[in-house]
């Protein structure tokens, strides 16, 4: 009982530590690069597959700077040195601003069950109670970046003698070894924290990411940034009229070479579409090659605008192959797509100039009574005839449509007469339906058939 008032005492004592004042509202990070510069980040950088995003401040108040989000390769950064003042920064942010609150609630919980521990005549129920705290304050460290470590194992060592001692009065005589370990997350070496760079600085920075810069897009709206410090700085910078004038003409550089590489792309992909149409892979293949050419001659400076293009003219080649073997089959298949079209030529006319009378069914408004007689005769059993008519595995979707077309008008003009006979409007309805059937099906049949006798097309 003497150990755990020791112990409260303790807690008490640590958490009456006076807590520093509250910073800034953003941690300013750094990236250090291998070229001996150093970058000012206005927050947490992110690396993404090969680059790091930032956000540069660029002007505007110290207290609420314009900020500019931008990348460098990752590759170009000093990591090891980059990461070690990334955790001071991390540490330093927390200990100015949430460490010493969490800590309290940390010494507040502790007291609370240890007064629990205190007051507990069951000392087994009390014993594991202890244990639990004493695991939660032993993990505290590594999720706090490793605040205030050195009281932590002083609240932690009360607690071992602590919990010993509840052994001891429950008859044991073992100590879990489990509960000794405590996670090791000790504090990061400290470095100055970054202040807000002065304009002189951020303009070094603008001008030191720009040409850093693999994109023309990115470069004109880090240089269009800085010609905007350099006008807000006015003469606190001595060279500023020189740098204004470095930074627009890169600027119109820029700009050229944006032009140029369009007009490029678009001449590029309207001859890889034009070839694409007349499947000629060759001629495509030769767009390739060209495309490595003239990014060449240009200097290799827009390396994402020439994948995006060399990808658009590799989806035209794989569009030319495509149809190069779509029409080579309908070269060897033309014969027979022709000789299908003559064996059911008189079928098809024979629906072709019923499509009349079947509009007049599915309207409900005919056709006239001899009309109907002719047609229910002329389609009787046709369907049948067609069905049992030997077609080629490649022609069989389009003879079944057809055999579906004439079933649906040979039910269409039975169901009509049917109707006429009973003046029975169920069955008036009922032929109205096939009708309309036999006229989808047969539309799709003419489409179907116009397809196959011409050459395929680019899609």
């Amino acid at each position: 009982m003497a150990r755990i008032l020791r112990l409260l005492i303790v807690i008490a004592c640590v958490a009456l530590v006076p807590r520093p004042a509250a910073g800034a509202e953003v941690t300013l990070f750094r990236l250090f690069l291998l070229d001996g510069s150093v970058l000012t980040s206005y927050g947490e950088f992110a690396r993404v597959e090969d680059r790091v995003v930032f956000s540069m401040p660029v002007g505007g108040r110290t207290e609420d700077p314009r900020i500019q989000v931008t990348t460098v390769r990752a590759a170009l950064v000093d990591w090891p040195r980059t990461d070690r003042y990334s955790a001071s920064a991390r540490y330093q942010r927390y200990a100015e601003t949430r460490g010493e609150e969490d800590f309290h609630i940390l010494s507040n919980e502790v007291a609370v069950a240890l007064n629990d521990i205190a007051l507990s005549s069951n000392r087994q129920q009390a014993l594991t109670l202890a244990e639990g705290v004493r695991r939660m304050v032993a993990e505290w460290p590594k999720a706090h970046y490793g605040y205030r470590q050195n009281d932590v194992r002083e609240i932690i060592s009360v607690l071992d003698q602590a919990i010993s001692s509840l052994r001891a009065a429950a008859g044991s005589t073992t100590f879990e070894l489990s509960l000794v370990a405590m996670t090791e997350a000790e504090a990061p070496p400290l470095e100055p924290v970054a202040s807000m760079p002065n304009r002189r600085q951020q303009v070094d920075e603008i001008f030191h990411v720009a040409a850093l810069a693999s994109g023309g897009a990115d470069r004109v709206a880090l240089l269009q940034s800085g010609l905007a410090l350099l006008d807000e700085a006015g003469a606190m910078i001595s060279d500023a009229a020189q740098l204004r004038r470095s930074a627009q003409r890169q600027i119109r550089q820029e700009l050229a070479t944006d032009r140029r590489y369009a007009s490029l792309s678009q001449r590029v992909t309207t001859q890889a579409t034009r070839h694409a149409e007349k499947a000629n892979v060759g001629e495509i293949e030769r767009l390739l090659t060209r495309v490595s050419k003239e990014d060449t001659k240009l200097g290799r400076q827009r390396p994402e605008m020439v994948d995006s293009l060399n990808g658009a003219v590799q989806m035209k080649l794989n569009a030319a192959r495509r149809l190069r073997l779509l029409r080579d089959q309908w070269f060897l298949r033309q014969s027979t797509y022709r000789e299908y079209q003559r064996s059911v030529g008189t079928q098809l006319l024979m629906l072709v100039k019923s499509q009349g009378s079947l509009d007049a069914i599915r309207r409900l408004e005919g056709p006239p009574p001899d009309r109907l007689l002719t047609m229910r005769q002329q389609l009787s059993g046709g369907a049948e005839r067609l069905q049992r008519m030997r077609t080629p595995d490649h022609m069989r979707a389009t003879h079944e449509l057809l055999v579906g077309a004439w079933r649906f008008a040979e039910n269409a003009a039975k169901a009509r007469y049917d109707a006429i006979e009973g003046a029975n409007s169920s069955a008036a309805w009922e032929a109205s339906s096939a009708a309309a059937g036999a006229l989808m099906m047969l539309s799709r049949v003419q489409q179907e058939l116009k397809t196959l006798l011409e050459p395929p097309r680019l899609q």
